[in-house]
């Protein structure tokens, strides 16, 4: 049985500014500038206190009884997952995203049917929040670079391009697990160091952090994947230097 449910974000202004530790003034003018203002309410209006921020919401599908997901004698498994319309709807081998979000369902389906539950959180951050466009720039240019598509200009491309590596802000990603009710994620079933430490600084216990498989994983993803490793991503395995990474080379433009 698997329950969905889609979820916008709203923001209460007040309550936010006191977690960004900043002042409410200030959140409301960094808000209304980087949005190019088009939201003047948020500096002429202060007795607003609700922001519906222009963002992409989330999709939460549950695996299994809903209420084995705050029952701390069942296990739970987890994916949050970051949006990669080119993989996941597409089938773009450039990356592990579709792979490991088809991993994540198995393995949220294999916890339900074991008498727990699984829980896949499905965010709006394409391209690492960078958006579509900026993604296939960056993809173009890593497969016209120099010497080819490499693991050691991984994140370099992206900085060329976009001027960050990453926009994804993680502090607010765990709020949907909080309201859930989730205390506890017996298998986390993503790599990544962000969301790892964004969702256990939160004060939600994470047991058990799985990475995708390799044998889930495209050739032309090894760039990706690799690269994530040598950058901080959670890895049971080897992690490449630097000359190691420059081994590692996707297709050419042409293949």
């Amino acid at each position: 049985v698997v329950t969905k449910a889609a979820i916008e974000p709203v923001w209460y202004l007040p309550g936010l500014a006191k977690r960004l530790q900043v002042s409410e003034s200030e959140l409301r003018r960094a808000l209304f500038e980087q949005t190019g203002g088009m939201f003047p309410e948020l500096v002429t209006r202060p007795d607003f206190h609700v922001f519906l921020p222009p963002i992409g919401g989330a999709t939460v599908y549950i695996f299994g009884d809903p209420a084995a997901i705050t029952d701390p004698t069942k296990p739970l498994a987890v994916r949050v997952h970051d949006e990669c319309n080119g993989s996941d709807v597409f089938g773009s081998d450039i990356c592990t995203c579709r792979p490991y979000l088809v991993h994540g369902i198995e393995a949220c389906v294999q916890t339900a049917q074991e008498g727990g539950a699984g829980v896949i959180v499905y965010l709006r951050k394409e391209g690492r929040a960078l958006g579509e466009v900026t993604k296939f720039l960056v993809y173009n240019a890593r497969k016209r670079q120099e010497g080819g598509d490499r693991a050691d200009a991984y994140f370099t491309r992206t900085e060329c391009v976009a001027g960050v590596q990453d926009m994804r802000f993680q502090e607010l990603m765990p709020d949907v697990l909080h309201w859930l009710g989730i205390t506890r994620i017996d298998r986390f079933i993503s790599m990544s160091n962000m969301k790892h430490d964004a969702i256990t600084r939160s004060g939600i216990e994470i047991m058990e952090r799985v990475p995708i498989p390799d044998d889930l994983i495209p050739m032309d993803a090894k760039v990706e994947i690799e690269a994530k490793k040598a950058a901080g991503y959670y890895t049971e395995g080897e992690v490449l230097t630097e000359t190691g990474l420059a081994e590692i080379k996707g297709r050419s433009l042409v293949e």
